[in-house]
């Protein structure tokens, strides 16, 4: 007998469709993949549930063959997904080409045969092309477990991948272009197989690729790289945590959580602390008691480093228990391993950053955001969506417990736990041996013109001081390069991006100028575009010009190492960064706002801001509050360890009464301040907030009065439906990869206003060929 399907498609045109399941298929389920045909193709799709009356009307193509012995994705996952695209206004299959490894969507398998009349392996389309008699014997071999699935590497025997090996400055000589070119991809794309690399660069990659391997400069291993599981990276040996006294504050801390999470009853908890006050072992304190209840734990982190941290404590904590890592940096084979075997575990613990959220992980109890201020669990490139949110929709639907941490909350989380919508527990004091919090000054640099000398005198004084003594300092300046502008002294013009007209950044070890939009990259030295003068001068300051400049300012003895997102593109030259500085054969740590996560590094005792006013004055209505949780955070790396800390902010404006909530570390006071500044301006937590962004070609003519039609229908909407419409006005950033860019702000008291605003633009069935329109609910960048 034949059963109706619907079965929603991973990937293009991402539709749900209805198909016939003949009755000598294995069973099927919700949840499960399978193959079904799509055109004169084959795909995989995922069944969302049965089709009991579907359109007589229609000729239905059959499925060919289920690709799980059980549902990979259960009941509470799939509401989920279709919740989320619900609110995203988007179809299933998007959400599920989200969530699901790319190698679990794609038709890359075989099906292997054990003892069987057919042969022992047999592709998707030999499967689709057998008779029913076949079939029938093949259910029968299926369900005794002697067919299965063999999933197909994207990397074929015997091909290779190379990688870096080193960082820039590369030993190679300036007419070496084919050599500068392969090296720059492999910078810029990280590690491809050598057929990637023949098609985007020629058939020459290859040899060059194997004289940049003699030469140290690059690495070329064989397939079994996919198969591997990651390397250690240098983890600690799993061993029993030793015994941790409590504080005070962490005993009440944990009663009170402890009590929430008993309850098994979907709710949501704010752990409100101090850095340093021991946030992290309430966290394992909370999956040592979700494991005993026989439930799994998701920790997540907002980057790939701070997750190996965590990682490392909660192996060091839990030695007897499944503990596990998932990032979106590893290989495809582990995140696809770890997708396949997360509901067939049992109690589990897995440490990750955002996409571990959608791992299909069974009886989750337990969801803790550590940081959950920060930006990153805001994804905004292709589907956007917001973590925490994601997170609390899961942690309902099973009845676990979602926990927020963080030293300087988001301030609508936090009016959430004013409002009394989400309890919140405090750390007021740092725990251990730590000093207390550190001294925090200002240091006027108003009078500093000099690029040259980017410190003031007496936070090199400091940094002198911190030196001699044996002590450590970071150093911060969240912006990377060697210096932000290239400024022509012939025409004295700075060299700017022709698709995106913002000035490109130095990048003195790449010796290249790149736009840090849309990653175009000029090599250098190089001639003026406008006069074709050759003369220029580096403006301004990047994490690489200060790390040159402390070499040379600091004594010989001092090594001064770098962290930002050139420095650390390699894994493992990240490890090699912290662990070296952890270890003390670094005095000084350079870098960019990776210095201010979570990092503890006992032996720090100075902290210095190079230049704090960066990010203060951006069009953006969260400016201040970010820069006041970054400036925190990163003050909170001094004197976590027996001696005091001190903490060196360089600004040119000192008298700012921002700067008194940062001094006193007064999350409390800032709090108060920039509440009633939302609350004055309708702005979040007050209102629902939505962000249309519009775009066209820059040389399109039509565009600026589509974009007119368009501000005109969006304030007809906005009249009908109750909300407010500003714009369309140019953005911040105006111009981006070729394309003009304007946005449209939408506020509501509810979603389902905005979402219907935009509905009207992009679905109305007004003319929109040549433009593009995007909705970000809740955006964190205005840019």
């Amino acid at each position: 007998m034949s059963e109706h399907w619907l079965a929603a498609l991973p990937s293009p045109p991402y539709h749900e469709l209805t198909y016939r399941a003949p009755g000598h298929l294995p069973a099927l389920a919700r949840g499960m993949r399978v193959l079904a045909p799509l055109g004169r193709g084959l795909r995989v799709a995922v069944l969302t549930g049965p089709c009991p009356d579907p359109d007589p009307n229609l000729t239905l193509k059959d499925l060919i063959w289920p690709l799980d012995r059980a549902p990979l994705l259960d009941e509470a996952y799939l509401d989920l997904a279709r919740d989320l695209a619900a609110r995203q206004m988007v179809s299933l299959g998007r959400i599920l080409e989200l969530a699901l490894p790319r190698g679990l969507r794609t038709v890359r398998l075989s099906f292997a045969l054990e003892n069987g009349p057919l042969p022992a392996r047999l592709g998707p389309r030999d499967l689709a092309g057998l008779g029913a008699g076949d079939l029938s014997s093949l259910t029968e071999a299926w369900n005794k477990g002697r067919m299965y699935v063999r999933r197909e590497s994207a990397v074929r025997p015997g091909q290779r991948v190379v990688s870096l090996a080193s960082d820039p400055p590369w030993a190679v000589r300036p007419n070496a272009r084919r050599r500068i070119e392969l090296l720059e991809r492999l910078y810029d794309h990280g590690p491809a197989s050598l057929d990637s690399l023949r098609r985007a660069l020629g058939p020459w990659s290859a040899r060059v690729a194997s004289d940049l391997a003699r030469a140290g400069l690059a690495a070329i291993r064989g397939p079994a790289l996919e198969d591997a599981e990651d390397p250690p990276e240098g983890l600690p040996p799993d061993e029993p945590d030793e015994d941790l006294v409590l504080s005070p504050d962490q005993a009440r801390a944990l009663e009170g959580l402890f009590r929430a999470l008993d309850e098994w009853s979907g709710r949501i908890g704010l752990v409100h602390g101090v850095t340093g006050s021991g946030k992290t072992h309430i966290y394992l304190e909370l999956a040592a008691r979700c494991l005993a209840a026989g439930r799994s734990t998701l920790l997540l982190a907002p980057e790939v480093a701070l997750a190996w941290q965590l990682f490392r404590q909660a192996r060091k904590r839990f030695p007897g228990a499944a503990v596990s890592l998932y990032h979106g940096y590893q290989s495809p084979k582990a995140r696809e391993r770890a997708f396949l075997a997360s509901p067939g575990t049992g109690p589990a613990v897995v440490v990750g950053t955002r996409s571990a959220l959608f791992l299909p992980l069974p009886d989750l109890g337990l969801v803790v955001v550590d940081e959950e201020h920060d930006e990153s669990f805001k994804q905004e490139e292709r589907l956007s969506y917001q973590a925490k949110e994601v997170a609390f929709s899961r942690v309902k639907r099973v009845r676990g417990m979602l926990v927020l941490g963080s030293a300087t909350p988001d301030l609508k989380t936090f009016h959430a736990a004013e409002s009394g919508l989400v309890p919140k527990v405090s750390l007021t004091h740092r725990v251990g041996d730590s000093a207390g919090l550190p001294e925090v000054e200002l240091v006027d640099i108003s009078g500093l013109r000099d690029p040259e000398k980017p410190f003031a005198e007496a936070t090199l004084a400091a940094l002198a001081e911190t030196v001699d003594s044996g002590g450590q300092a970071m150093v911060m300046l969240n912006r990377r390069g060697y210096a932000p502008l290239m400024y022509c002294l012939d025409c004295g013009q700075a060299i700017r991006c022709p698709d995106c007209r913002v000035g490109m950044t130095f990048h003195k070890r790449r010796e290249r100028l790149v736009c840090h939009y849309c990653g175009l990259t000029y090599p250098y030295p190089l001639l003026c575009p406008g006069c074709g003068g050759s003369q220029f001068l580096p403006m301004g300051e990047g994490t690489e010009r200060l790390e040159e400049t402390l070499k040379k300012t600091l004594p010989p003895s001092a090594r001064v190492l770098r962290m930002d997102r050139d420095s650390a593109r390699r894994q493992e030259r990240l490890e090699e960064i912290l662990g070296a500085f952890g270890r003390g054969e670094a005095q000084v740590l350079v870098g960019t706002q990776m210095l201010s996560k979570g990092h503890h590094f006992p032996g720090v005792t100075l902290v210095v801001a190079a230049d704090a006013d960066l990010g203060l004055n951006l069009p953006d209505y969260r400016a201040s509050e970010r820069a006041f949780q970054l400036l925190v955070q990163v003050s909170g790396r001094a004197g976590r360890g027996g001696a005091p800390g001190r903490v060196l902010i360089q600004t040119r404006n000192p008298g700012l009464e921002f700067w008194r909530f940062v001094l006193a570390g007064d999350y409390l006071g800032f709090y108060g301040r920039e509440i009633a500044l939302r609350q004055k301006y309708r702005y979040p937590p007050f209102v629902k907030l939505g962000l249309i962004r519009i775009d066209f070609p820059v040389d399109w003519e039509p565009g600026p009065g589509r974009l007119a039609e368009i501000g005109a229908a969006a304030r007809r909407l906005a009249a009908n439906l109750g909300v407010q419409v500003l714009g369309p006005a140019p953005a911040p950033l105006g111009l981006l990869r070729g394309r003009r860019r304007y946005h449209c702000l939408v506020k509501s008291g509810d979603w389902p206003g905005i979402r219907a605003l935009f509905h009207g633009l992009a679905g109305g069935g007004g003319d929109l060929s040549g433009l593009r329109l995007n909705l970000d609910l809740d955006p964190v960048s205005m840019l």
